[in-house]
């Protein structure tokens, strides 16, 4: 039992291995099997921990976004924020006129009156 409990240790250190679990590309039994053979400090583990400092990842991450940003047809945009604009307005048009005021001239006819009384 004491191996489990180590592998149990392992797991809390390394919440990495849960991703792989949750997106079906391993599992449970199989990591154990590889913590059984090999231990906890071996290269049987860098396919599933790779570890990257946050830093590379974020430079990473802001290089990616500043491309996508100068990919950015501007002139589509626009295109499509005139677009929502015209589709508001008649929106806001529409909801309007059903707003619109009753005829004040209408007068119910009493309940107990009929046609001609």
């Amino acid at each position: 039992m004491a191996k489990i409990d180590d592998f149990k240790e392992f797991v809390k250190k390394n919440p990495k291995l849960v991703k792989y679990i949750k997106t079906g590309e391993s599992n449970w039994q199989k990591f154990y099997e590889i913590y059984d053979l090999y231990g906890d400090s071996n290269e049987a583990w860098k396919d599933y921990l790779n570890v990257e400092t946050a830093a590379a990842t974020t430079a990473v991450g802001v290089t990616e976004m500043f491309n996508w940003l100068k990919n950015i047809n501007l002139d589509s945009v626009q295109s499509g924020v005139s677009n929502l604009q015209r589709v508001i307005g008649m929106v806001q048009d529409l909801s309007s006129k059903d707003e619109s005021k009753p005829n004040k001239d209408y007068k119910p006819r009493p309940i107990y009156k009929h046609f001609e009384d």
